[in-house]
């Protein structure tokens, strides 16, 4: 190894680190996931309630549920096992349903790149849309996250921890209790609720605001796409208006001597961008 790589910073941090669960971000990330999760859980009790009653025998049905931890993948992908569907077909409907996690996991990648690989696979598994909107409102423009800078990942781990129990207790429930839960009950629409209250919450200057508009316009426009690329069209649109906003924000700023650059306020957009998801399904 030369000098230039010795030097070089190397990721030694854990997600199994005490320091880190006993952050007080950590609780932090908790207790906000908590207050949207309602709205998350009857989704994923209404997700389970589909793969229930679409004939997926039950054991694969919770593997599923708990290994794929993708309302949209799952949903996407349950009818083409179903119709024998290849299995390259089903994968890439998946990835197509799911290409917004790769704009996801770009903006938190700063606050991950001091874990080992295995250890940001884990927080690559347990990223999910309200996690995402979360973290990056709450850490999103400030500084890295390092050994000496816990809070972005400590939040980030509260926040997908509750998320994900949450989610899988609801999910087993509408797959054992399924006949209990009739679909015209249209429980669905609380998800939706659930992320249209998140919007609200983000939307909170004319830059999100501009990005929400944009992302829902794009969303509406791109909707007759398939495999639900509507979604990744929606929340790239999102994010280059978030972008341009900045640059032009900043570049403002630079000319009038102002202060830093910022990251993109495009998490209110990408929020948007799911609730047109969640009401179209």
């Amino acid at each position: 190894m030369n000098r230039a790589s010795a030097s070089l910073p190397q990721p030694s941090l854990s997600l199994l680190d005490t320091r880190l669960w006993r952050h007080e971000e950590c609780a932090l990330g908790m207790k906000e996931m908590a207050r949207v999760m309602p709205g998350l859980m009857t989704w994923g009790l209404v997700t389970g309630v589909a793969m229930a009653k679409s004939g997926l025998p039950l054991p694969i049905a919770l593997m599923m549920s708990s290994l794929v931890f993708a309302a949209s993948a799952q949903l996407s992908a349950v009818p083409l096992m179903l119709a024998g569907a290849p299995i390259w077909v089903i994968w890439l409907t998946a990835l197509c349903v799911n290409l917004r996690f790769v704009i996801f996991s770009v903006q938190m990648r700063k606050h991950m790149v001091c874990l080992p690989l295995r250890w940001r696979l884990v927080a690559g598994y347990l990223t999910a849309d309200v996690t995402y909107a979360l973290s990056v409102h709450r850490h999103g423009g400030k500084a890295p996250a390092s050994s000496e800078n816990l809070a972005p990942m400590a939040y980030f781990l509260g926040a997908g921890v509750v998320n994900w129990g949450g989610w899988n207790i609801a999910s087993l429930c509408g797959l054992l209790f399924a006949t209990w839960v009739p679909t015209s009950w249209g429980l669905g629409f609380a998800g939706t609720l659930a992320l249209l209250a998140l919007l609200v919450t983000l939307a909170k200057d004319k830059k999100t605001l501009w990005a929400a508009a944009l992302a829902g316009s794009a969303a509406v426009a791109a909707y007759a796409l398939p495999f639900r690329l509507y979604i990744v069209v929606s929340v790239a649109a999102a994010v280059a208006a978030g972008l341009m906003m900045d640059a032009w924000t900043d570049g403002r700023g630079r000319e009038g001597g102002g202060g830093e650059a910022r990251w993109p306020s495009v998490d209110a957009g990408v929020r948007q961008a799911e609730a047109a998801e969640r009401g179209h399904e």
